[in-house]
């Protein structure tokens, strides 16, 4: 009866999360894509809290009591800056956890506790706990040098040992040739280990070889890992639901990387393989010469009062100011005076898929006027100002002009050809990808230097 019933309630929060997933496509229905999700998890839990024995619930109690005050704390600690971070270190969870699965299933077939597996079925089970480990080692420690990288721990340049497509090759083909020994040996401890510690050494050299610019692809793509290890962890514990959330994550990761991978014009294989950031480390080198004029915030607000239309390219530097809620001021005082505003979001502005969309959706922007770079590049040319706030590589002209930038080819917000454009940034650095930007010197390039939060509120003071 009781496991009837966890078989329901699986299949119902299955349903959820694949509902959660459709509302979360759109940003009007995200948040209703967010309840379902919630809904779907607390369906979840219930139900395996109901299956497990006494014995097993105390445990099961004592660690959600445990994960709840951790995530309950950090929720309402970290700020929308550190999500990167947040997330990168959630993904090396999920990979640690699957790790840990795979080695209890295989001490418990070890140890021949419950049924005798033999055959076929012995060989199944064997390839699920080598795979999911496999997975889950490379994840964790991939999400690790992830979670480094965007908190700064460790540089964003890419990584460049002689020969790393071998490596990562060998790693790879070496994981598998003791696959096929362990599975005829019928488990062995030993081709398990030596394969994990290869795994997280994989894990932290592929990331590690991937840039700075490609660093959103690479949350995505690690959300990808941490669902089939998801469902890995699922098979070895014959838990139906594991299998079809880490599917669907998975998938779902998958298809995310390649769609930022074709906004970036850039081949999946070459993000994973690290070949892109190699050469923004030499070309961060050859500086940008020429001179760039400066406008103070209150030329920028009389600059904007004698606008008909304003597109706002915002970046990783608005969310570090927190400056999208004068942003979102400055926009309906413009709105209220007659003056056609929109945003340009490019696919990777930010460190995080989507980063920009929640940002202005937290600062209360319509999301009507929040357009994605295909729906808005057109426009530029009969735009009269644009407000580029705190992006850097999205609106670079090298990925245009120069076939010998790092980032030729990648699709950018073609923001120089607006009448007048006016950047925010603390300095004349380059951006997170380390590439010199030459449309800080155009001819109809200002540049407005500070905190882009305070410098956007004198704004708006003068306006």
């Amino acid at each position: 009866m009781i496991q009837g019933l966890v078989t329901i309630a699986y299949i119902a929060a299955a349903i959820l999360f694949i509902l959660s997933l459709a509302g979360l496509s759109n940003q009007e229905t995200a948040k209703r894509g967010n309840i379902f999700g919630i809904v779907g998890m607390a369906i979840a839990l219930l139900a395996t809290i109901a299956s497990a024995n006494i014995q097993a619930l105390i445990y099961i109690l004592i660690a959600m009591l445990i994960g709840s005050l951790i995530g309950a704390r950090v929720a309402f600690k970290v700020e929308m800056t550190g999500m990167p971070q947040l997330v990168a270190a959630l993904h090396s969870f999920v990979g640690l956890a699957a790790v840990l699965v795979g080695y209890n299933s295989f001490l418990k077939l070890a140890g021949h506790e419950g049924e005798i597996v033999s055959g076929a079925l012995l060989t199944i089970e064997l390839t699920e706990i080598y795979l999911g480990v496999l997975i889950g080692a490379v994840t964790f420690t991939g999400s690790i040098v992830a979670f480094g990288k965007l908190h700064g721990i460790i540089k964003s340049k890419a990584l460049s040992l002689p020969g790393k497509h071998w490596i990562n090759l060998s790693a790879i083909v070496v994981s598998f040739v003791l696959m096929g020994f362990f599975i005829n040996a019928g488990g062995s401890m030993i081709f398990l280990a030596v394969m994990t510690a290869i795994s997280l050494l994989l894990g932290l050299h592929l990331v590690a070889s991937i840039g700075g610019a490609d660093m959103p692809v690479v949350i995505s793509m690690l959300n990808s890992y941490s669902g089939w290890a998801t469902a890995a962890a699922g098979f070895m514990l014959s838990n139906d639901l594991l299998i079809v959330t880490g599917a669907l994550v998975g998938s779902s990761g998958a298809i995310l990387s390649y769609i930022m991978c074709r906004a970036m014009n850039r081949s999946f294989l070459s993000v994973i393989a690290g070949g892109f950031g190699n050469k923004s480390a030499s070309a961060a080198k050859d500086e940008e010469t020429g001179e760039y004029r400066e406008m103070s915030p209150e030329d920028v607000a009389e600059q904007l009062k004698q606008s008909r239309s304003v597109i706002i390219a915002p970046g990783y530097g608005m969310a570090v100011a927190q400056a999208q809620y004068p942003v979102a001021d400055i926009t309906r005082k413009l709105r209220d005076m007659g003056i056609n505003v929109r945003f340009a979001i490019h696919p990777v502005a930010g460190r995080l898929p989507g980063h920009m969309n929640v940002l202005l959706a937290e600062a209360k922007v319509p999301y009507d006027i929040v357009l994605e770079m295909d729906e808005i590049n057109e426009e530029f040319p009969e735009t009269d100002t644009v407000l580029v706030i705190g992006a850097n590589d999205t609106v670079n002209p090298s990925a245009k002009d120069d076939p010998t930038s790092p980032i030729a080819g990648m699709p950018v917000l073609e923001v120089w050809k607006a009448q007048t454009v006016v950047v925010f940034k603390r300095s004349m650095n380059a951006g997170y990808a380390g590439v010199p930007n030459p449309l800080f010197y155009k001819d109809n390039t200002f540049m407005c230097f500070g905190d882009a939060r305070a410098t956007i509120e004198k704004i708006l003071k003068a306006m």
